[in-house]
């Protein structure tokens, strides 16, 4: 398996369809919880939903720059989403997520070891390579965020 397919694969597991590490993912999570719970603030902690949006606004950015955009955006930003008000905005969000995280993976997929190995952006950000692992550790924190905030709700 090449260096592009295994991270591919890695950040499908984390989003898509993977458990081998948190034994779920974002998926298999998501899909099992609705609008009004992910929108359920507990104690201080961001919603799910927040967390959903935070991880799809980079998936979402760095897709643009795999597609040859600029990288536009900004940590500052990376929290501030409108709350959804219906069930239908809820799954029309996963719908755009799962769709842009297997973009995002099928982008990595063709990647070469040579542009793997380049900078990404500017050289302040390393590598493709560290980018990509980035999001998937990134990922699964995130993941493990919203795994205890559901238990906190559904007990």
């Amino acid at each position: 398996m090449t260096t592009a397919a295994a991270l591919a694969r890695r950040f499908r597991e984390v989003i898509l369809n993977g458990t081998w590490i948190a034994n779920t993912n974002f998926k298999q999570e998501l899909e099992q919880t609705d609008c009004a719970m992910a929108h359920t603030q507990t104690a201080h902690a961001n919603t799910i939903a927040v967390l959903a949006q935070h991880i799809h606004y980079y998936i979402n950015g760095v897709n643009q720059v795999f597609s040859g955009g600029a990288l536009e955006i900004r940590d500052q930003f990376s929290f501030d989403f409108r709350p959804m008000t219906s069930q239908a905005q809820w799954l029309e969000f996963l719908s755009r997520f799962w769709d842009d995280a297997e973009t995002f993976a099928q982008h990595v997929e063709k990647m070469s070891d040579e542009t793997l190995r380049s900078d990404f952006v500017n050289q302040k950000y390393g590598s493709y390579a560290r980018n990509i692992d980035a999001m998937i550790e990134h990922s699964y924190y995130h993941l493990g965020q919203i795994v205890l905030i559901r238990k906190l709700l559904t007990a």
